[in-house]
């Protein structure tokens, strides 16, 4: 299929046309890089030796592309806004409502918190708070944190994704970016390299901003990205999750909270054959119910699928279950 997206009125040829990080497979040994460019007209590139030739694989060879919308009538997806299921080992596109429309991701935010903050850390660093990671909006998730409080990245890379505690997110943008506001452009540089060119962010942990969006499509890009690493998949992965840091006096503070994934706590379940091997939500009053999940079947195929801004919690999980079941059709 042909795939177009607009942001603002341009066309970005990224995924469906360009994306031009080129790897020359052939007779010879030797490998072509060209940069990504989302402004780009050419596909592709040819490269001829004397001694080898070949085709050039683009940077999409191994994604799922598609239309604004396919598949619609499989399911009824009518009270979300935007939905995708992807085929990860096909690199098909099995469902696809909206799916460049740009909304707001509310804590799924967080995935790409998440793989910043992995592609620059190491989960044994130690990380401070400081007095910035004192939220004080209503209705915002957050684990307690103080000024001086202490722990790994370990630590706060699961309470970010299980718990979604919005002041983890800030200590962590902290300690890799500088500043909340630099770790954001890292966010941003980091979704153009993956072709993520529709979604901007302006902060770390989804609370709305006018700005800060995403497509449903952009978020398969980079939850695809992030579950590149084992560590991502793990904490994903886990229903619940407890342990203790230190406060800035040395003393212990014990955390113990619940995934906030339906299908993890009980309250929601995946079509017979298929197993929900982790994902992460999100909820604010701009963004409404969001969840993006990380799936298999019986086969061990693997699957992405994502649903933007359902208007109630228990139907975009019926909704959700709905989408999974178009695997075993």
């Amino acid at each position: 299929m042909k795939c177009t997206s607009k942001k603002r009125g341009r066309f970005i040829y990224g995924i469906c046309i360009c994306f031009c990080s080129l790897i020359l497979t052939g007779c010879g040994s030797g490998s072509y890089v060209m940069p990504y460019d989302a402004y780009s007209a050419n596909s592709s590139f040819t490269v001829l030796g004397a001694d080898q030739a070949g085709r050039a694989e683009t940077f999409a060879a191994d994604l799922c592309i598609a239309n604004e919308n396919y598949n619609e009538d499989a399911v009824d997806m009518s009270e979300a806004e935007a939905a995708g299921l992807f085929s990860l080992g096909d690199k098909q596109t099995l469902y696809a409502k909206n799916i460049h429309e740009q909304l707001y991701p509310a804590s799924i935010t967080k995935v790409m918190t998440a793989l910043v903050a992995l592609k620059n850390g190491n989960r044994e660093d130690v990380l401070t708070a400081s007095a910035n990671v004192t939220i004080t909006e209503p209705g915002a998730t957050l684990s307690g944190l103080k000024p001086g409080d202490k722990m790994t990245l370990d630590q706060a890379l699961r309470i970010l994704l299980i718990q979604s505690a919005n002041d983890v997110a800030i200590m962590i943008a902290e300690q890799y970016g500088g500043t909340a506001e630099h770790f954001c452009e890292m966010m941003n540089e980091e979704a153009v390299s993956i072709g993520a060119t529709n979604c901007n962010f302006t902060n770390p942990h989804g609370l709305t901003e006018e700005n800060h969006y995403v497509t449903a499509y952009d978020l398969y890009l980079i939850f695809n990205e992030a579950c590149k690493y084992e560590l991502f998949k793990e904490i994903i992965g886990m229903s619940s999750y407890a342990t203790v840091y230190y406060d800035a006096n040395g003393g212990e503070v014990s955390f113990d909270k619940p995934s906030t994934n339906w299908y993890f706590n009980g309250e929601a379940a995946a079509p017979a054959g298929i197993t929900v091997l982790g994902g992460k939500t999100g909820t604010t009053s701009a963004a409404r119910n969001c969840l993006v999940l990380l799936s298999s079947d019986t086969s061990g195929k693997s699957y992405i699928s994502v649903i933007l801004k359902s208007q109630e919690r228990a139907v975009m999980y019926t909704e959700m279950t709905d989408l999974l079941s178009i695997i075993q059709k």
